[in-house]
């Protein structure tokens, strides 16, 4: 939802203004490792549409699943893949930012390219910009990367508040899968291993958060550029006890 200020408004602009309230059609954690030489990530593919409506003439909101098959990890360049949590077309409006800083890093022709470090740089400049102009990207961002054997592994919110480190989530992901990747993750660990930790984490986010899907994409980094594996639906389970009867036990519960 954007607000929408009038030509003549206290704030001197000589034409319409436009900025974003709160986002409205939204993914959920993105998770990323580094495994041996190379960056492996993870995300779901699930588009939450905020939904208003009514009850007994009272506004209320709502989470609705409206897209099953949103693609939230874009390769940049040659050597980097960018993740995204929050609000889709913010995203793409970051991704058209990126697109335009490739072609005008390619038009030098001068044998070098952007690297993951740099595009991590620049990233955190622009949402610190937008947020400073209290028009803020709604995303929070995971930004890997391979270039001369050097592993990369960064992430921004949308307030510009960055670092980088072997793993890293967004979302749910930094309270639900950063326990679990702080407790098995290892440098050495083989694409199978990563894999499977990986699935670990997201299979976790299905069953906490309200908001994930059991569909996802993984994706690999490696010196020769990103490869990222078609959708597949993870393998679940739901007899557990405490699934089955959530308030057993619970004190004051219903």
């Amino acid at each position: 939802m954007a607000l929408k200020l009038p030509q003549n408004s206290l704030l001197g602009s000589q034409s319409d203004s436009q900025r974003t309230l709160y986002p409205y059609v939204t993914g959920t954690s993105v998770v990323a490792l580094k495994y041996k030489d190379r960056i492996l990530m993870a995300a779901d593919m699930g588009g939450q549409q905020l939904a208003l409506g009514s009850i007994d003439l009272k506004p209320f909101s709502y989470v609705h699943m409206r897209y099953k098959s949103v693609e939230r990890m874009k390769p940049i360049g040659k050597h980097s893949l960018l993740g995204a949590s929050g609000e889709i077309s913010d995203f793409q409006e970051i991704l058209r930012y990126l697109n335009e800083l490739i072609l005008y890093d390619n038009m030098w022709d001068d044998g070098n390219s952007l690297g993951p470090k740099e595009v991590h740089n620049y990233l955190t400049r622009v949402m610190y910009n937008r947020r400073n102009k209290f028009n803020p990207l709604w995303n929070s961002l995971v930004l890997g990367g391979v270039k001369n054997g050097n592993k990369y592994l960064g992430t921004v919110s949308m307030i510009g508040v960055n670092f980088k480190d072997n793993h890293v989530a967004t979302g749910f992901g930094n309270h639900l899968a950063q326990p679990i990747l702080r407790q098995e993750w290892h440098e050495n660990l083989s694409f199978e291993d990563g894999v499977k930790l990986l699935e670990k984490c997201m299979r976790v986010l299905l069953y906490c958060d309200r908001s994930a899907v059991n569909k996802l994409q993984i994706a690999k980094i490696t010196e020769e550029g990103v490869t990222i594996h078609q959708p597949y639906s993870l393998k679940t389970y739901w007899e557990f006890s405490t699934f089955e009867n959530p308030a057993q036990g619970a004190i004051g519960s219903w």
